[in-house]
């Protein structure tokens, strides 16, 4: 997968755990633990991970844009090296899902636009609790902060290699910065971003190509939900249309793979009508799929050519050997979502493996 041997075509999908608590907003040692004890997975995909602290839009979710976090990702890498695996993290800016008890005194979100997202996020409750808050008002991003924007990108990426990681993915779905920017459901812009689907697909590739010319296509990957609606995102109204513009847009690049979302993320795969061939045909690469997937359904996607990798990411939460469980067509153990975001270990390094037959 460009630069990246991997042992097998399974990959843990990212999933937010919200277990980076303090202001440093720094990974811990249960982190470390959870990805070495998923290392069987072809290719781990890291929780999303804020590229500034004007990217945090949730409670307790880790960053890398400080030396603390640096050395405490190297701590994850090295785990997950040791034990045969590759992981690559998913940068994150989430635009207007935000609130401004998340970001710097002064700070507001900002997106494509002006308009609230009329959705809530997760803030600090009482006694380390985390409880749902309105999403704050975003101000529309200015034509003269889009280069620090990319650039912010680029500098997270090479943040990422000194972490030791194998690569990144850019995270430009399921309603965050870049899809804000990508659906014009969102946004609502005049000028060089916004109108025109050349227009509103510039800033995505401006990120790309500047994470690109760091640390190079082969480590480079990156996410689209086209069909998905969630996290206050409607969708565009030619979807088609632009999420293949975008993908053809990113062909030249030559990068690790992308790694698509079919349907509802999370939720249903029969969202909207959607050509995900033609996508894939217009991108080239390597190609991921996700969203609900079965061992049959994976199988298939791969025996077809239809798809490169497979991610799960539920059923990683609570088999951490789910690729051996895959290899012998095992029962999967079902996850606890009480135990999804916050907290410690109970429900995050505490699922056992299936002891092997003889």
């Amino acid at each position: 997968m460009g630069d990246i041997a991997l042992a097998n075509r399974i990959v843990m999908a990212p999933l937010t755990r919200n277990r980076s608590p303090g202001g440093g907003r720094v990974p811990g040692p249960l982190t470390t633990e959870y990805y070495r004890q998923r290392a069987g997975a072809g290719l781990l995909i890291t929780e999303a991970t804020h590229i500034s602290p004007t990217a945090q839009g949730y409670v307790d979710t880790p960053g890398l844009y400080s030396d603390e976090q640096v050395a405490a990702w190297q701590r994850v890498t090295q785990a997950v090296h040791a034990e045969g695996g590759r992981i690559v993290v998913q940068l994150w800016h989430v635009g207007r899902i935000s609130h401004v008890s998340l970001l710097p005194p002064g700070e507001v979100p900002v997106s494509s636009t002006a308009r609230a997202s009329g959705s809530r996020t997760q803030v600090a409750g009482p006694e380390g609790s985390i409880v749902l808050a309105d999403c704050s008002t975003p101000r529309a991003l200015r034509l003269d902060e889009m280069p620090a924007l990319a650039d912010s990108y680029r500098a997270s990426a090479r943040r990422a290699i000194d972490a030791g990681f194998d690569g990144v993915e850019v995270h430009a779905a399921n309603g965050y910065l870049l899809e804000q920017f990508l659906r014009n459901s969102v946004n609502d812009r005049q000028d060089a971003y916004g109108g025109s689907i050349d227009n509103r697909t510039r800033l995505l590739r401006e990120v790309m190509h500047a994470v690109v010319a760091e640390i190079g296509a082969g480590r480079t990957g990156v996410r689209l939900s086209p069909a998905s609606a969630g996290t206050a995102s409607p969708a565009d109204s030619d979807l088609q249309a632009v999420y293949t513009a975008a993908a053809a847009e990113l062909k030249p690049l030559k990068l690790a793979y992308m790694h698509v979302v079919e349907g509802m993320t999370g939720g249903t795969r029969d969202t909207a009508p959607f050509d995900y061939a033609a996508m894939r045909a217009a991108f080239g690469g390597p190609w991921m799929v996700n969203n609900g997937y079965t061992r049959a359904m994976a199988l298939d996607a791969v025996a077809s050519g239809r798809a490169d990798l497979v991610a799960f990411g539920r059923p990683f939460i609570s088999n951490p050997d789910l690729v051996q469980r895959l290899r012998d067509d095992a029962p999967w153990a079902d996850s606890h979502r009480a135990t999804y975001y916050g907290g410690g270990a109970l429900g995050y390094t505490d699922y056992p493996v299936r002891a092997r037959q003889a």
